[in-house]
């Protein structure tokens, strides 16, 4: 994985401090073309992936990626699906039914699934589950999706639930359909690294907050640290800046100093904040790679007789 990832909570009015800055930032990214001048930012300071939730929108910037395959030829897409405020609304506004039309493959697969009725859903969990990951990722056809990760509303609802095989099908079908390492945001990364061990998932990508305050990191600071040094995983930092309680230079410097962690994820909604987060985990990855040894003392000790 790339050392630095653009996430998109900025671009949906997410921000989990201040609900004025949330409100704020979805009516500036409301225009389409706002959201790619700051992707484009992003992408032209040497950032390479974007990792972004399977909203409605995003499916704009995919055809807009498309359209100018040369523009983004070294382009990576990290989808984290499911974005389950599209699935609940849909229901709200469509009913049951017409929601479960719109986010199928095919108005095929809708037919069969009526057809065998409860059933279905109940004798083929496996198979429903292919479905839907297959019709989150069609707004990504045609681009390089190397990480999908598995959002944490469903990762830790299935941790809760005591769902361990779901995490098992989510991994198989990623690698086998897309050819792609699947990945895990959760809130709770010591009970996550338990599970997928158990169900026998190795070295896994695990998305999760790492910042220094403990900034809804279940469990405390101590236990993620601990589970950073030792444990066989892959970690990526969000929430590193703890939605603007830290600043930027403190809290990329506790991550970085945290060698094991292979990839940071941030949010900006200015071409600057990209620069200046880029500037931090740069200078300090550069400063731990090769360190400054303190040249000895000139000044000579006296001793007295």
């Amino acid at each position: 994985m790339d050392r630095i990832l653009f996430g998109d909570n900025q671009f949906f009015g997410i921000n989990h401090m201040s609900e004025e800055k949330a409100r704020a930032q979805a009516m500036r990214f409301a225009d389409i073309q706002e959201i790619i001048d700051l992707l484009d930012a992003a992408y032209d300071s040497g950032i390479r992936v974007f990792m972004c939730t399977t909203h409605d929108r995003i499916s704009e910037i995919c055809a807009h990626v498309r359209l100018h395959p040369e523009r983004y030829s070294n382009l990576e897409f990290y989808p984290c699906m499911p974005y389950a405020h599209k699935y609940a609304n849909a229901v709200t506004e469509h009913g049951t039914i017409e929601a479960l039309k719109r986010f199928l493959p095919s108005e095929g697969t809708f037919a069969a699934l009526v057809r065998g009725g409860v059933s279905v859903a109940t004798r083929d969990v496996e198979g429903m589950a292919r479905l839907l990951i297959d019709a989150e990722m069609k707004m990504f056809s045609g681009l390089k999706t190397p990480v999908i990760f598995l959002q944490n509303v469903v990762t830790d609802l299935l941790l809760g639930m005591g769902i361990k095989d779901a995490f098992r099908i989510f991994a198989d079908h990623v690698r086998e359909r897309y050819n792609a390492e699947p990945g895990f945001i959760t809130m709770n990364l010591p009970h996550l690294l338990d599970v997928l061990e158990e169900v026998g998932i190795p070295n896994p990508i695990v998305c999760a907050n790492i910042n220094k305050i403990g900034f809804r990191m279940c469990g405390g600071i101590q236990l993620y640290e601990d589970a950073i040094a030792s444990r066989k995983f892959r970690p990526v930092a969000m929430s590193v800046m703890a939605s603007g309680a830290i600043t930027p230079r403190e809290a990329i410097e506790y991550v970085c100093r945290q060698r094991k962690i292979q990839s940071i994820v941030f949010g900006a909604s200015s071409k600057q904040h990209i620069k200046e987060i880029k500037q931090h985990i740069d200078a300090f990855d550069s400063e731990a790679q090769n360190p400054v040894i303190p040249l000895p003392s000139i000044h000579k000790t006296h001793q007295t007789a």
